[in-house]
């Protein structure tokens, strides 16, 4: 099978024909390229979409812990390695099959054209000739007709009895020339006509097969390498795909990673916060009260009013045992002093406790020039000041366990670079011993400097450390004391109540809480925000603004320095002291802003 035998007459449609496989080409061509694109702009898209997910890590307390968030980054890094896959694939094919077909599309083009033009010359060689070949030929048959003209004219002349002897031997003179002009041009035609064929025949069965089949050889080719881009069109997907499975594996990795117990240990161990529970309240018999009689020094009245107010007191314990999880319990009334109860006995020998005149009449003074109750936010969250406000030094405003774990994370890192500059001291010194036996290789002197900063380093991460493991030490003794103190408070019958300050330090010195009627507080709970209406605490004492304090946080008072506020609670050692304007607005105030002086024996402000 050959175009130049089968198709030598079709020249024109092999133009077209070859001409649409170009276009072919360079379609494929621009499929190829679009397909790059939609590769790139995935790999792209991947990319922002793995960077839009992954964790800003501006700090080491903002890295994943959980194994399942570790899961998803390890998943979107694997991602973000797919990604950069597809821009592989990208990059093969712009370079293996895009780039490729657009230079054969070029060399394909300019063969053709060069083939094209050595079918035109050809055929327009072969046109010349049959012009030719036409041109004697017409030329033969006019001097035939000449000639044949002249013998009629010759024969005519001839057979006239009239015509005289020179008009017949000029019509003979003129048949010979007519005849040897018509010879001459048959001999003329008889050449053009020879070589006519000749290059026909050259023309037909030498020269449009070569050109043909050189026509043939590279449409041929051009398929081929059509073949060759289809097949690295899929290899450069193909190279990739065991990187790619190595993707998918690490994901599936990652996914099988996930330890639901070991994120459950680390919620424990990221929000414990090391306090107790809250104890068993004690039960308080107040049916000894029924059988108190006339004679145990009491009043009628004041029975009915203590009996009121045991109602109430009872009433607001009983709401206050469920303050983990529900409303906290508004404060109670002030409790009597010791001097305020004695003993009765009853004809049957057992004891009870009764209310003397002295306290019935004290509440109800309380009652009638008490002030207008004033919403007090009594339970600061704890940890709102880690957002709020400047976080202490010895995270105090953290609860134990956390604290414990923040001052032992600081230990380490101390530790560490304590490490590290008693190596770069070791280092100093040896360089020193060199410098000093071979004095050509630097100056002793120069590392003194060097050595002075050190050794202030040293001595100031020593005194860091030494500070950060007292106050660790003191976390772990309150930690473990505390157990101790709810147990003896257990037997005796007397629940010690916690506080928290606005700084969300907690509290328990039984000493601390056992003041005085005027600093009884309920519980209160962390998870309860709500306002409430409370009769304002009693005043304790009296205290000057040493400072001027803004308070912007929640729970705080603001004051001016030289500023006179009454003291309502004292520091339970948190760093913050309970105060009260005269217009009956209260917070908390740092303890070391003012000048604290307090009132024994103060009954209220």
């Amino acid at each position: 099978m050959s175009w130049g035998t089968e198709l030598w007459d079709q020249f024109d449609s092999l133009d077209k024909h070859t001409q649409w496989g170009i276009d072919f080409l360079e379609r494929y061509a621009k499929f190829v390229k679009e397909r790059i694109e939609i590769e790139q702009n995935y790999a792209k898209q991947l990319r922002n979409l793995v960077k839009k997910y992954c964790p800003k890590r501006s700090s080491k307390d903002e890295e994943p812990r959980f194994t399942s968030c570790i899961a998803f980054f390890n998943i979107l890094n694997e991602l973000n390695d797919y990604a950069g896959q597809r821009e592989v694939v990208a990059e093969e094919m712009a370079h293996r099959v895009y780039g490729e077909l657009m230079r054969y599309a070029h060399d394909l083009k300019t063969e053709r054209k060069m083939h094209l033009q050595e079918g035109r010359k050809a055929q327009q060689y072969l046109d010349m000739c049959w012009k030719q070949m036409d041109n004697s030929k017409k030329k033969f048959e006019r001097e035939c007709k000449e000639a044949e003209k002249a013998q009629q004219s010759y024969e005519r002349l001839d057979n006239d009895t009239n015509a005289t002897k020179a008009d017949v031997e000029k019509a003979k003179q003129q048949l010979n020339l007519r005849t040897h002009m018509a010879d001459e041009n048959k001999n003329e035609y008889a050449a053009q006509l020879q070589n006519f064929n000749g290059e026909q025949h050259k023309h037909f069965y030498v020269v449009i097969p070569q050109i043909y089949k050189q026509l043939q050889e590279m449409d041929e080719r051009r398929t081929i390498k059509l073949s060759e881009c289809y097949r690295g069109f899929a290899d450069s997907e193909r190279k990739v795909i065991p990187i790619i499975s190595k993707c998918l594996e690490g994901m599936i990795l990652a996914a099988k990673s996930v330890d639901e117990r070991r994120d459950s240990q680390m919620v424990v161990d990221s929000f414990k916060s090391g306090f107790e529970p809250p104890g068993d309240f004690p039960f308080e018999d107040y049916s000894q009260h029924i059988y108190r009689t006339i004679s145990d020094g009491t009043i009628s009245a004041s029975k009915q009013e203590g009996s009121k107010m045991d109602t109430k007191s009872t009433v607001g314990k009983a709401k206050g045992k469920l303050w983990l999880f529900g409303k906290k319990p508004k404060p109670q009334s002030p409790p009597l002093t010791p001097t305020s109860l004695f003993t009765s006995s009853t004809p049957n020998g057992s004891q009870f406790l009764t209310f003397s005149i002295e306290p019935v009449h004290y509440c109800m003074n309380e009652i009638k020039t008490g002030k207008p109750r004033i919403p007090s936010f009594r339970s600061l969250k704890r940890g709102w000041s880690v957002k709020m406000g400047p976080a202490l030094e010895d995270f105090s405003h953290l609860p134990p366990e956390q604290r414990r774990k923040k001052l032992q994370q600081r230990i380490d890192e101390l530790n560490r670079g304590l490490q590290k500059e008693s190596d770069q001291k070791e280092a100093l010194n040896k360089m020193k011993d060199v410098y000093e036996k071979n004095p050509q290789m630097g100056d002793p002197g120069s590392l003194q400097p060097k050595l002075a900063e050190t050794m202030n380093n040293i001595d100031r991460l020593r005194m860091e450390i030494h500070k950060n493991e007292a106050w660790l030490s003191e976390v772990e003794g309150k930690t473990g004391g505390r157990g101790d103190r709810r147990h003896s408070s257990d037997i005796n019958h007397l629940v010690t109540q916690g506080r928290e300050s606005p700084e969300g330090s907690y509290t328990d010195d039984a000493n601390q809480e056992v003041r005085g009627p005027p600093q009884q507080h309920g519980h209160h709970s962390e998870f309860d925000d709500e306002f409430e209406d409370d009769d304002p605490l009693p005043a304790i004492g009296h205290c000057k603004a040493i400072y001027p304090f803004d308070g912007h946080n929640e729970g705080t008072l603001a004051m001016k320095e030289g500023e006179v506020l009454y003291i309502i609670e004292e520091d339970k050692g948190d760093g913050w002291t309970r105060a009260r304007r005269q217009n009956g607005e209260e917070g908390y105030v740092p303890t070391t802003y003012i000048d604290v002086t307090l009132e024994k024996n103060s009954k209220g402000s």
